[in-house]
């Protein structure tokens, strides 16, 4: 039997008043809590060639797991795309991984990682992919998700929910063959390898080690953003789909500069952006959540209208929010005012940060934006 510890009556318990070398060898130091999940990470995807190496001897191995050879310490080598898979250094293979020696990292790209990287020849170039404890990733992620100088009960609650985020898409991606989830922000966690670790992100993720959020026995969507303006969202007002875990609820953040905000467009930008409608004349909020973030927009032009729905009123104005209003400017410009940051939905890191300086504790944190989940120990598959 699993245990579960349900965190939805804890809040409520509480009262609120509202180069590299020098890196490698302090972080070489420290070991992973536990081996637990093995989570593969795209760190490049569809290029024509990647930048790899090794801080240790790397032994370079094939897809049968054969020896071909070793990449010298601290030396980079360019991955290249080839007819029928991939070339590196002397060898040529259908895929290759790297495997650093001892107590090594890789290196992908322009960072480095720990774990092991393979290498793969995909329809659209080359993808190279991190194989990583979930621990190990973990360190980096939370360092590049908040700043590590936060309280620790705000970072544990960042560890829970990033782990729980990084299963339920290893989960969903599991007839994916080559990788789990990405790095790139827009779409998963910030993942900046071994530069965002520090001793604040490798406590709070060894001391809520296998941790995980589930409602009624399945991980959960644990998404976050940075501020809501003073209000979470449900998510069917966002995505369109309801979830019971994802509620609106009460933020702690609305004392926070980042989160207020101003985008001023003039009307040839916005006119530019939106061809179709011609010359834009005005940019008409239509419908609001119950929590008065913008669900369509409507986009007003001498040859036609557009209208913007949820998400993509954030993401095609590259909108820091969708809480925000319209007003014009005397130059004819089209002046949003609004206030939070990220899609709004789930834990807001900013009224986590303010919560945990309140003496709140991460369990209350995620009881509060998570709602009805339970604390769950994850087995190793």
């Amino acid at each position: 039997m699993k245990f579960q510890l349900y965190l939805g009556f804890l809040f409520s318990q509480i009262k609120v008043r509202y180069w590299w070398v020098s890196v490698l060898l302090w972080i070489a130091l420290v070991a992973p809590a536990q081996a637990s999940v093995i989570l593969r990470v795209a760190i490049e995807r569809g290029v024509n060639q990647v930048k790899v190496g090794s801080s240790t001897t790397g032994i370079v191995k094939d897809s049968t797991g054969r020896t071909l050879g070793q990449l010298p310490a601290m030396s980079a080598y360019y991955a290249q795309a080839v007819p029928g898979g991939v070339a590196l250094d002397k060898w040529q293979s259908g895929l290759f991984w790297i495997e650093p020696t001892g107590k090594g990292f890789v290196y992908i790209g322009d960072r480095w990682y720990r774990g092991r990287t393979l290498v793969v020849p995909t329809d659209k170039g080359l993808t190279a992919v991190n194989w990583v404890d979930d621990q190990e990733y973990l360190y980096s992620v939370l360092g590049g998700e908040m700043n590590a100088s936060w309280p620790q009960e705000a970072l544990k609650a960042q560890a829970i929910a990033a782990r729980t985020y990084a299963l339920y898409e290893r989960e969903k991606q599991r007839n994916n063959p080559i990788y789990d989830l990405g790095n790139t922000p827009d779409r998963w966690q910030i993942y900046k390898g071994v530069i965002s670790e520090s001793p604040a992100t490798y406590k709070a993720v060894d001391e809520t080690a296998g941790q995980v959020l589930t409602y009624k026995n399945k991980i959960i969507l644990s998404v976050f953003h940075a501020c809501s303006g003073g209000h979470t969202e449900n998510v069917e007002d966002v995505w369109g789909n309801a979830l019971p875990y994802l509620r609106a609820v009460q933020d702690y953040d609305q004392n926070i500069k980042e989160c207020n905000w101003v985008k001023t467009f003039s009307t040839s930008d916005i006119s530019a952006k939106f061809p179709e409608v011609g010359n834009v004349t005005a940019m008409i909020p239509e419908t609001f959540s119950p929590f008065r973030s913008v669900k369509a927009l409507k986009i007003v032009g001498n040859k036609g209208t557009k209208l913007l729905q949820r998400e993509e009123v954030r993401t095609a104005l590259k909108l820091r929010s969708t809480r925000f209003n319209v007003t014009k400017g005397a130059d004819g410009s089209f002046v949003l005012q609004g206030l939070g940051f990220g899609h709004g939905l789930g834990m807001s890191q900013w009224g986590a940060y303010n919560l945990a300086r309140q003496g709140v504790n991460h369990l209350q944190i995620l009881g509060h934006y998570y709602q009805g989940v339970a604390l769950t120990p994850i087995q190793a598959k």
